[in-house]
């Protein structure tokens, strides 16, 4: 073994032990999350909400006359104000329709703001710059519930010219912050009787009994019990009967001591692997390497000789083909380290986001990675 194998199997080593030492030194508190934050009151639930509308004030870059239905809209809209002018007559390029949505809140009253996201729905280039018309809101039920208007930020911009263009992010995607005025609200019930139940937002038995234990130290023995792996019943005190938003606010902050489940998500399309907590890997070896192949073509002119009688002008396609290989190095991997420390090694080792996410989906194969692999 060279020393620059030494130096790098020695580091390799080194990163495993520290991630090791610093996986079991993490104090449980430290995971601890608060109650509101993986639960949520059952029966209370958010509204979405939906419009259709028209921004205006475009570059240039709206819809353009392909879209039939912006054109009308903008014609019934000015047919109010007494302008009649033929929907078909009309050349508009600084109007885009768009589909707005938005998420009202279970207690939301008349004159509560929300966010509003607002989506083209037709051919228009880009939003930038538009304002969003004043646009009713539905609900599920079809009432009116909210209107919406303002100027979008797209988080974004483009420009350009005489076949050159640039653009930075999705411009046909805007949001008005705090856009949406409620105008009707659903008027949820108040939480009361003797009894009120908590949902989890990820449904898991470990974390029903935790939440309910973590509730029965705070209020006192069979206070609360877990009915399922996403359902915990708590029994309202007496002291809390004509109160129980005030017990609800004691509950919400109580810290709980989570368990997740092992996962590893992978987008092949941009290259991202998350590593979630608790992700083990059983004894494993790893060699990895890249087989690039290369074909270039050079095309040339044949010609006849020079005072021929016979022959044309041809060309003639030259190929060259370059198969190169990588050099791979084998990485032992002992039972029970953690991916997260894995990863790490296999960076010092020069392997790159696209190399990882195969080398984990080799590992699944294998029947070494402790994890859920999700493949977005």
């Amino acid at each position: 073994m060279t020393n620059a194998h030494r130096i790098v199997f020695g580091s390799l080593f080194a990163i495993l032990c520290i991630g090791l030492t610093v996986g079991a030194a993490q104090d449980p508190a430290a995971r601890a999350t608060r109650l509101k934050d993986i639960a949520s009151l059952q029966g209370q639930h958010s509204t979405p909400l939906i419009g259709y509308g028209l921004v205006v004030g475009l570059s240039k870059t709206g819809d353009r006359k392909q879209t039939i239905f912006s054109a009308q809209s903008l014609a019934n809209m000015l047919e109010r104000f007494g302008i009649s002018v033929p929907s078909d007559q009309m050349k508009i390029e600084n109007v885009a329709a768009v589909l707005v949505t938005a998420d009202m809140p279970p207690y939301a009253r008349m004159g509560t703001r929300i966010d509003v996201t607002a989506s083209s729905i037709g051919d228009a280039r880009s939003l930038q710059g538009g304002v969003l018309l004043p646009t009713p809101m539905r609900g599920p039920d079809g009432e009116v519930r909210a209107l919406a208007q303002g100027a979008l930020s797209l988080g974004g911009f483009g420009g350009g010219g005489g076949g050159n263009s640039v653009q930075v992010n999705h411009l046909t995607v805007g949001r008005v912050p705090s856009g949406g005025l409620v105008q009707l609200a659903m008027a949820p019930e108040a939480p009361a009787g003797d009894s009120i139940a908590f949902t989890l937002m990820d449904p898991d038995f470990v974390n029903a009994g935790r939440l309910a234990r973590a509730i029965n130290t705070e209020l006192g023995p069979d206070a609360a019990h877990a009915l399922d792996s996403a359902t915990v019943s708590v029994r309202v005190p007496a002291d809390y009967r004509n109160a129980v938003p005030d017990l609800i606010a004691r509950l919400e902050p109580l810290p709980v001591d989570t368990d997740a489940v092992a996962r590893v998500v992978i987008n092949e399309r941009t290259g991202t692997v998350v590593v979630g907590g608790g992700v083990r890997i059983g004894p494993a070896a790893v060699a990895h390497g890249n087989l690039s192949v290369r074909i270039t073509t050079r095309v040339e002119a044949s010609q006849p000789s020079a005072f021929s009688s016979k022959g044309d002008t041809t060309l003639v396609s030259n190929q060259k083909v370059d198969v190169s290989e990588g050099t791979a190095q084998l990485v032992s991997l002992e039972p029970g380290t953690t991916l997260d420390t894995v990863v790490r090694a296999l960076n010092a080792l020069g392997a790159t986001p696209r190399d990882i996410i195969a080398i984990m989906q080799a590992l699944k194969a294998a029947g070494a990675l402790r994890a859920e692999l999700v493949i977005l």
